[in-house]
């Protein structure tokens, strides 16, 4: 049966999809490392000396404010073209603080979007966090924590780095629960590294086990810069993620990310490779769901060719803000990731819509 895909705006209810003889209502989760994303002014709490205008980086207002011009286009334009509108919810990682956030919400490419901030400083010693927001329309929060990961070096000594963001709300209705990420780095190798991201993958399912709980039937998207692909011992072994549906038990994760890097895509280019370090974990029960609730419908990266290189050494990867302590003027070391979620729409919720709709008009 040919697909026939027909979308109508809405500013309280998702975009709707007709497939097939099904009408089917989209939400639009996303993520994206938004590279060192700093204000100007230097903190004595963090290591930001480096990024203000007199530091390596010669950070000056002018750059700070081109970077929120293109971060916000960027969200702004995530998964636009199937959803017709800017992301519901929105993960971040690599924030300064809340106040370079709301500069993101308040910006004229975002401000009409009415976006809402969870934020929590974490330790991180370059003073780095994640956060997540989202569309006052569409999600409210019920409750929210920071969870911190401590790691020690071979003396005993505290490396400090970044929570864990953990939100829960709901989502027309629908109680769903999310993870923020951005795990330690590969910083002094991957081999040597990888028992910090054990760690942070432990912390992980912890958290998971936790509100499941609570809730055994908890609808669960863990996302986030990993620090490591989807195949990589952390995933495949801690988390023990799938990816593909079929594989998936009652308390499985499934991971829409490998299918992906096992094409060759990927999300950050080092050393002429890809990896996919951003990604998100889903719990079962929001796979090939059939009732009137969200379930996972697919997965994408963001790459239109004004984030990427255009020429030289780096053409095709994406296009940075700095190459070492040169200003490129780009975006971004890292691609955004995003996915859909879609739930079956009712004949009644139609005719209301479609009531609304006409009022407005």
């Amino acid at each position: 049966m040919k697909r026939l895909i027909i979308l109508f705006f809405s500013t309280c209810c998702p975009f709707a999809h007709i497939l097939g003889q099904k009408v089917y209502g989209i939400r639009t989760v996303a993520f994206y490392n938004v590279e060192n994303l700093f204000d100007t002014l230097n903190d004595s709490l963090v290591f930001d000396d480096e990024r203000t205008p007199n530091g390596a980086y010669q950070w000056t207002r002018e750059r700070y404010q081109t970077k929120i011009e293109h971060i916000s286009k960027v969200l702004a334009e995530i998964g636009r073209e199937t959803a017709k509108t800017s992301p519901d919810i929105i993960g971040l990682c690599e924030v300064e603080k809340i106040g370079v956030v709301r500069d993101l919400i308040n910006h004229p490419n975002l401000i009409e979007r009415n976006y809402g901030i969870i934020h929590a400083d974490s330790p991180d010693e370059r003073g780095i966090d994640v956060a997540l927001i989202f569309k006052k329309s569409a999600f409210l929060p019920t409750s929210f924590k920071s969870v911190r990961l401590l790691l020690f070096d071979d003396e005993g000594h505290r490396d400090y780095t970044r929570d864990q963001l953990v939100v829960s709300g709901i989502l027309d209705g629908e109680e769903i629960n999310f993870i923020v990420n951005h795990w330690p780095s590969r910083s002094g190798g991957e081999l040597r590294s990888r028992p910090n991201r054990i760690k942070a993958a432990q912390l992980n399912k912890r958290i998971m086990d936790s509100i499941r709980y609570l809730d055994s039937g908890a609808k669960i998207i863990s996302m986030g810069d990993l620090n490591d692909d989807p195949r990589d011992y952390t995933l495949k072994k801690v988390l023990k993620t799938k990816g593909k549906k079929s594989q998936l038990d009652s308390l499985g994760l499934f991971n829409p990310m490998e299918s992906m890097y096992k094409r060759g895509f990927g999300t950050l280019a080092y050393r002429d490779k890809w990896n996919l370090f951003d990604q998100f974990l889903l719990s079962t029960n929001l796979i090939n769901t059939e009732k009137e609730a969200y379930s996972f419908w697919k997965a994408g990266i963001f790459t239109p060719n004004y984030l990427r290189t255009r020429q030289g050494r780096y053409k095709g990867y994406p296009f940075r803000t700095y190459v070492g302590t040169t200003y490129q003027g780009g975006y971004s070391d890292h691609f955004p990731v995003y996915i859909h979620l879609i739930r079956k729409i009712t004949g009644k919720d139609i005719d209301s819509e479609s009531t609304r709709s006409k009022k407005g008009n």
